[in-house]
């Protein structure tokens, strides 16, 4: 391992120890917001440590088996000990390599998703209530809470736009990687022939920000319009002006939501919306900056990329970045995404580590 290497993760151990002593001394005063923050510090650095520790004591292990070579009735054991020893300690170089990543500060974060239709007409809107639905499985399988902001239907019960909430620790982490383009093969139900059509959406999945101070939204620079609510609802939703429509006008960026009868709690949600919007504007400027030195393995982010194909006759999904097939496409739109997910986690992962390297 690199010395540079071995000193970052020495540092860490001793401020470790470091915040170790600062928790007992905040407990006591009572600094709860300190108290918080030293918590969560502890936690990141402890499995690190953790790692770090079993590297050192498997160096030592690798050290003392080499002293027995020289003993002829030790050596064969010892020979043993220091394949396994050089074993452990490439998988842990490794290990430790990940855990020492830049960390994205979003990756805890709540998520809004965003699908929109594309081509394809009414299939493509039973296709956005497909990916929906898939999205929401996943949720549930990982005790994510959904909660729908704006939709949008068709005439077939699909979604011409559905926009949600999605609340769960590391949410932005593991589904980060599905914004851009997802393309679907398949029979439409209002196909009568038995045709195979071709379908898109447009998935974006954006971090919510914590507070909307974070992205600095001036009251000067936003148009708020109230309207009568349209769809389903009942006589209140449609009889009084409950739905908002915000407008960035620097951006452009437009926001509409009307889902709830209280116009505040629309225009709540629509503000929250707003913010995550153009956070990932900035985000992706950011990313754009960068990508014209060195292009990601996993995609820039850019909406009109297509990332994927869902095709139903042969049963597979396919993720065009990281040229990955899975034959269990039933499995997959029933939201069972951990394969795929990992998959895309490690290939960046893979990347950085490259980076590293270079």
């Amino acid at each position: 391992m690199k010395p540079s290497i071995v000193q970052k993760l020495a540092q860490l151990a001793d401020r470790l120890e470091e915040v170790g002593a600062l928790l007992a001394a905040e407990g006591a005063t009572r600094d709860m917001d300190q108290y918080r923050k030293l918590t969560r510090e502890h936690a990141e650095l402890e499995p690190v440590v953790a790692l770090y520790h079993r590297f050192e004591q498997t160096q030592a292990d690798l050290a003392t088996a080499q002293e027995l070579l020289d003993d002829p009735d030790m050596k064969d054991m010892a020979q043993e000990e220091i394949e396994s020893a050089n074993a452990t300690l490439a998988e842990l170089e490794l290990d430790l390599q990940k855990a020492l990543l830049p960390r994205d500060p979003n990756d805890e974060r709540n998520i809004f998703l965003e699908i929109r239709a594309g081509t394809g007409g009414d299939e493509s809107t039973l296709f956005a209530a497909d990916l929906f639905r898939m999205y929401s499985r996943f949720a549930e399988r990982n005790r994510w809470q959904v909660e729908i902001v704006s939709a949008s239907e068709s005439d077939l019960n699909g979604y011409k736009e559905v926009i949600a909430r999605i609340a769960g620790y590391g949410a932005y982490s593991r589904l980060k990687f599905e914004s851009g383009g997802h393309r679907v093969q398949r029979v439409p139900a209002t196909e009568t022939q038995g045709r195979i059509h071709t379908s898109a959406c447009t998935v974006a999945v954006l971090p919510e920000a914590d507070e909307l101070e974070e992205v600095n939204i001036n009251p000067a620079e936003i148009r708020i319009d109230t309207f009568r609510a349209s769809g389903a609802g009942g006589q209140h939703i449609n009889k009084t002006d409950s739905a908002v429509r915000i407008t960035h006008l620097p951006t452009g960026i437009v926001v509409e939501c009307q889902d709830d009868r209280s116009q505040h709690k629309n225009k709540a949600r629509a503000m929250a919306v707003l913010a995550a919007r153009i956070n990932d504007k900035q985000r992706s400027e950011i990313q754009a900056r960068e990508a014209a030195t060195r292009k990601s393995l996993i995609g820039s982010g850019d909406r009109s990329e297509r990332i994927r194909t869902y095709n139903f006759p042969q049963g597979r999904m396919t993720d065009h970045r990281i040229n990955l097939t899975l034959y269990k496409l039933d499995a997959i739109m029933d939201g069972d995404l951990e394969e795929l997910t990992q998959a895309l986690i490690n290939e960046h992962q893979a990347e950085l580590l490259a980076q590293l390297a270079e």
